[in-house]
């Protein structure tokens, strides 16, 4: 089958890279590229060799971030929290043919336009993870008969095949949402891939991916943490308990659990991959090392980062650095970070698209900038009923919320929105393309009609011609916001070295909130928490208090809701709102429609300023076509689905496709 890429005894030679990644190490192995083809008893009787043959195994990880069609963010613009401002220009891209509901199981942008600089001819990530799967099964079968230098290599280097198994099948599950093909062997054809296979539960195929990491786990050679560039990119413990974190969370989750509770297993496995992380190093990002640049206060004064406080300053520089290699890094949370596979810098893809006259990108949405509290704690909006209309242009705010002013609702906010989102009148100081004009009332000076580096007021009120919301404009919002996070401050034409950070794929703040999930839907109140206040005590924002005034029920909307803040825009939302739904569900609630706020500057009579009307309004006049059931999961494409049926007799196909 050509789908499945299992090994065929025709083609007994393989291409590998010539890089090594023995314990010593080569600098950029997992880049390096085939010399060739060489029969495998060659390649496993040959040290060099052998770890090379590791490096196959590599290549599929997935990019995440803005590896997805055109150097889009992927599930974050196809979730509520952001729109594709591609809608227009590039109406068959990803985001818009998702909106525009122009999928089918043989062309479903999600799993297939993907790969390195979002490239379309990478392949999908079936097809591609199954390659992977293959090499590490072919891999393990053979590595203890490999002439392989010293045992401490070829552990470490079975535990790493392990783990990248795991890693894949859980893409796998995470996509499809499905029991998929559970291949723990080299096949030859496809009879004998299929003569006996049944279709698995999503647990039984989530048991295999647990079986691994507890493998990995288990090996003394595998390290907790990379501490040396030349290792760069390679798995570890840490990645190991993450995966377990996420994989049972998921399982645990009501489309994926069929009917079990599985909720004190999650909360168990958990916690114990949490106290093992913590165990050895892992700990949240705490302090601002560079406050010169991102944090404002007495010492501090005349940082361009125009950030509110040291709380938003934090999470600013977390989200716009790269993970260190080091024995004691500053970044103490970050797992697993991608390798940075977009080509070109971050701030002209997705950022202010008219800093450097190009695009912006995803942008944030309404319901987005919505679920950032106000400084007291409180909720904006009701959590049980966050809109009173279909369309979302009708807000239920929360009753017990006094601080939030619909007429100035950028204040009093959340740390983590500034750190965040780009909004009317917020500042940025960079390079721009372009100059003022005096139809930019709130930035023209005379003299600035050039580009130059300079503090722009990013002013999103319609009509505004640079930075204001727009119907089609790539460079302009669609929203009234623009994306913040992970645009460093500065990064620009004339500042190279800060302008792609790569994305943290695992990260502890994650494990905490999976935990804390885990904790509340198995009624450990208490410790869900002690989970969420930790999180929410390192932006200095109010800690919840259970059981006092939160209800199990209440409790489960808080933590539901403390993920959507704390991992904005990291692309997990988008599977969120999917495995919260049952099989029958949809997305009809969140994903059907999402708002933008249009945003009217007034002025007297003699054309004075005199304050903005905030209005809330559906991003387009027709509703999203992603949202009905059967875009609860991926499909598999047409041709595979039949190829399952026939030679298993078993139908395979998600549910309305």
């Amino acid at each position: 089958m050509k789908n499945i890429n299992h090994f065929n005894k025709r083609f007994q030679k393989v291409l590998i890279a010539t890089a090594c990644i023995t314990s010593a190490g080569c600098t950029e192995a997992l880049d390096k590229a085939p010399d060739g083809q060489i029969s495998m008893a060659e390649i496993f009787a040959d040290n060099f060799r052998t770890g090379a043959f590791l490096n196959t195994a590599y290549k599929n990880i997935p990019g995440y971030a803005n590896t997805f069609w055109f150097a889009t963010r992927g599930p974050v613009v196809v979730s509520d929290e952001a729109w594709d401002c591609d809608d227009f220009e590039y109406y068959s891209g990803m985001g818009p043919s998702m909106y525009n509901g122009q999928v089918s199981s043989d062309s479903y942008p999600m799993t297939e336009l993907i790969g390195s600089g979002g490239a379309a001819s990478s392949g999908r990530y079936y097809s591609r993870f199954y390659e992977s799967i293959r090499f590490c099964n072919f891999f393990l079968e053979r590595i203890d008969e490999a002439n392989v230098s010293n045992r401490e290599d070829k552990n470490r280097w079975t535990a790493e095949a392990h783990l990248l198994r795991a890693w894949y099948y859980m893409e796998l599950l995470r996509w499809y949402g499905t029991g998929v093909p559970l291949i723990e062997h080299s096949i030859d054809n496809d009879i004998e891939a299929y003569s006996d296979m049944k279709k698995p539960s999503y647990l039984e195929v989530v048991e295999l991916i647990l079986t691994d990491c507890e493998f990995a786990l288990k090996t003394t050679e595998l390290p907790w943490r990379i501490t040396s560039g030349s290792q760069a990119y390679r798995v570890t413990k840490a990645l190991a308990e993450a995966i377990k974190s996420r994989v049972i969370l998921y399982a645990a989750s009501p489309l994926y659990n069929d009917g079990q509770n599985l909720w004190e297993r999650a909360y168990r496995i958990n916690m114990n991959a949490l106290q093992n992380l913590r165990n050895n190093g892992y700990s949240l990002y705490s302090t601002v090392a560079t406050p010169s640049i991102f944090q404002n206060d007495e010492q501090h004064p005349g940082n361009s980062a125009h950030l509110p406080n040291r709380y938003a300053a934090l999470l600013n520089e977390y989200f716009s650095n790269n993970q260190q290699f080091a024995a004691n890094p500053s970044d103490k949370e970050t797992i697993y970070t991608s390798k940075g596979e977009v080509s070109g810098p971050i701030w002209n893809i997705e950022g202010i698209g008219i800093q450097g006259n190009y695009k912006c990108g995803g942008v944030p949405t309404q319901e987005m900038v919505d679920a950032y509290e106000t400084t007291n704690g409180e909720p904006i909006l009701d959590l049980a009923i966050p809109y009173l209309d279909e369309q979302h242009t009708i807000p239920n705010y929360n009753r017990n919320n006094h601080l939030y002013d619909p007429g100035n609702p950028y204040v009093n906010r959340d740390p983590r929105f500034y750190a965040s989102v780009y909004y009317n009148g917020s500042k940025r100081t960079a390079h721009w393309s372009i100059g003022e004009t005096p139809e930019c009332l709130d930035n023209y000076v005379a003299g600035r009609e050039i580009p130059g580096y300079r503090t722009r007021i990013i002013s999103t009120w319609a009509g505004e011609p640079q930075t204001g919301i727009h119907n089609s404009f790539r460079e302009q919002t669609r929203t009234g916001y623009y994306l913040r996070k992970f645009i460093a401050p500065n990064s620009g034409d004339n500042n190279a070295s800060i302008n792609t950070p790569h994305e943290k794929i695992f990260r502890l703040g994650e494990i905490i909130l999976n935990c804390a999930e885990a904790a509340a839907e198995a009624n450990h109140l208490d410790s869900a928490a002690i989970l969420v206040n930790q999180i929410r005590a390192r932006v200095d924002m109010p800690l919840l208090d259970v059981p006092n005034t939160l209800s199990k029920e209440a409790l489960i909307l808080r933590v539901r809701q403390e993920r959507r803040v704390e991992m904005a825009f990291e692309g997990h939302r988008y599977f969120d709102v999917r495995r919260w739904q049952t099989p029958k569900g949809d997305l009809s609630a969140t994903d059907k429609w999402v708002t933008a706020m249009e945003i009217t500057r007034n002025t007297d009579g003699s054309g004075n300023f005199t304050g903005y009307t905030y209005t809330r309004r559906p991003v387009r006049p027709t509703e999203r076509m992603c949202y009905t059931n059967r875009f609860l999961k991926a499909p598999f494409t047409r041709d595979e689905a039949a190829k399952l049926l026939s030679l298993t007799g078993e139908n395979w196909q998600n549910e309305g496709w």
